[in-house]
């Protein structure tokens, strides 16, 4: 059988005889106090354990929270590509613009009349896709804009119907003007 440590240190001439001696009867003094309750047992091992232990749960808990936002980032984007692809208006190659601004800089669709006045009047909206713009439905956009309100670029507000008793329901803002 192997020798203890104490054994061995004394078998090499590290310790003397009166050293372990010395050692063996502090440890049963200390023991004998521990067990009697006058000495507090020195548990800052099991503590820094347990603050170590409790440090990692932590840290768990917040990479498990990021992968999960994340994780939650992707679906959303995949809702908002899957709902341009599904209720974009197809693209025209007609003579007639119909410009917005989109971060600063003014863009300009390709758009037929009926899609002018409806992007006017906050029926269609235009929306970042693929690095290029679409033409969806208001209802789209809305749902769009929940998810990720950045990928709509414009979405004016509904125009509701004039008053009956309105006083400049004669006078009509022409709808012709272009900028």
């Amino acid at each position: 059988m192997s020798l203890s440590l104490r054994d061995q240190l004394l078998k090499a001439g590290l310790v003397n005889q009166k050293q372990v001696k010395q050692v063996t009867k502090e440890q049963k003094k200390q023991k004998r106090l521990e067990h009697k309750g006058q000495v507090e047992v020195d548990d800052t091992q099991q503590r820094l354990a347990k603050e170590a232990m409790a440090e990692k749960a932590k840290r768990d808990q917040e990479l498990n929270r990021q992968q999960q936002e994340k994780a939650e980032q992707k679906a959303r984007a995949a809702q908002v590509k899957q709902l341009i692809e599904v209720s974009r208006l197809p693209k025209l190659n007609t003579e007639d613009y119909y410009n917005f601004v989109d971060d600063k800089k003014v863009k300009r669709l390709s758009v037929n009349a009926l899609m002018r006045s409806k992007l006017s009047s906050g029926s269609l909206a235009i929306v970042h896709h693929g690095g290029g713009y679409e033409v969806i439905p208001r209802e789209a956009a809305l749902k769009i804009q929940e998810r990720d309100p950045k990928r709509i670029v414009l979405l004016n507000t509904q125009v509701e119907e004039p008053d009956a008793d309105d006083p400049y329901a004669a006078y009509q803002i022409p709808d012709d003007l272009m900028w």
